[in-house]
């Protein structure tokens, strides 16, 4: 409680500032019902990116509006680091990140392993894999390849395609699960 703080305002802010609210879910289009109940009005993102040791663990949109200071360091963390060329992320991909990690239930950060792609990247990686796609929409800051230690890669598959939001491929053998802002679609397993 702040200084001065009434013991009901502390605890109306303390509600507003536990989760993901069904409202703040349902303006990206997305529905989470075991939200519906405690709902605040912010959204928050934690995520590391090994490659580059960065790790970044923000509220990123409050009552209606994102907010451009953090957005810029999610473009960041995101960015190709191969390149080192960051474009904004799609606030749509960034929504489904946080409302998936938010149903799981934990505070382990999610690990990006991919995120925004150069085209001159995706075309390299293309080369070495038949699983990256030509028109991929990481090289439109849409999409995001991500890993979660502790939970099973078909649980968190599970849960973002619980969302109808966009597409979502699991990848169980090299151990992460693609989100993107696209049309709605699944594959892998």
């Amino acid at each position: 409680m702040a200084v001065g703080e009434s013991r009901e305002n502390a605890l109306s802010r303390r509600k507003m500032l536990t989760g993901l609210g069904a409202a703040a879910l349902a303006s990206t289009g997305l529905a989470a019902p075991a939200l519906a109940s405690g709902a605040g009005d912010y959204r928050s993102i934690h995520l590391i990116n090994k490659r580059t040791e960065e790790w970044l663990k923000t509220v990123y949109w409050v009552e209606g509006a994102y907010l451009p200071e953090a957005m810029a360091a999610i473009d960041h963390i995101m960015r190709d680091w191969r390149a080192e060329k960051a474009i904004p992320i799609d606030p749509k991909t960034i929504d489904i990140i946080a409302a998936t990690h938010q149903l799981l239930e934990t505070e382990e950060p999610f690990e990006v392993i991919s995120g925004y792609r150069s085209p001159q990247t995706n075309a390299m990686l293309r080369r070495r894999s038949r699983n990256v796609a030509r028109k991929s929409y990481h090289v439109q800051g849409m999409a995001v390849d991500l890993t979660l230690k502790s939970r099973r890669i078909r649980d968190v598959s599970r849960i973002a395609q619980s969302f109808k939001a966009g597409g979502v491929g699991t990848y169980s053998r090299a151990q992460f699960v693609h989100l993107d802002s696209g049309p709605l679609r699944t594959w892998g397993r």
